[in-house]
């Protein structure tokens, strides 16, 4: 069993980075991947960031490459999602989830879910 906690989310302009952050408890194996979500009143969850928990392999939604960073510490068992130039139209719920089974995009796929952190941009 792994718990998940999101912190870090916040009201910011637009042009603006933040920092979002999960801590877990339990343990996440190194065939696991962690990811980050993100979800807009009135959408469906989407991927945003993904990493792989053993060799730390990483994979980013097209609408984030190169503006947002994912990492992770394995020691500390906790990720963070690095966010730079952040638009109006990123202003959701962030999520972080851990899948068992390997990298992927598909929020059905992953097992433990944060209680997510809400992040604001405004214009």
């Amino acid at each position: 069993q792994v718990q998940l906690v999101e912190s870090g989310g916040g009201l910011v302009q637009a042009g603006d980075s933040l920092r979002l952050s999960c801590a877990a408890s339990g343990r996440i194996h190194s065939s696991s991947s962690l990811g980050w979500f993100r979800q807009a009143p009135g959408e469906e969850r989407e991927f945003v960031a993904a990493i792989r928990w053993g060799v730390g392999t990483t994979y980013y939604a097209d609408a984030v490459k190169g503006r947002f960073t994912i990492s992770k510490s394995t020691a500390e068992n906790t990720s963070e999602l690095q966010m730079t130039s952040l638009k109006p139209e990123e202003t959701a719920v962030y999520y972080c989830a851990v899948n068992r089974n390997g990298l992927d995009t598909t929020p059905a796929l992953y097992q433990y879910w944060g209680q997510g952190t809400q992040v604001t941009v405004s214009s």
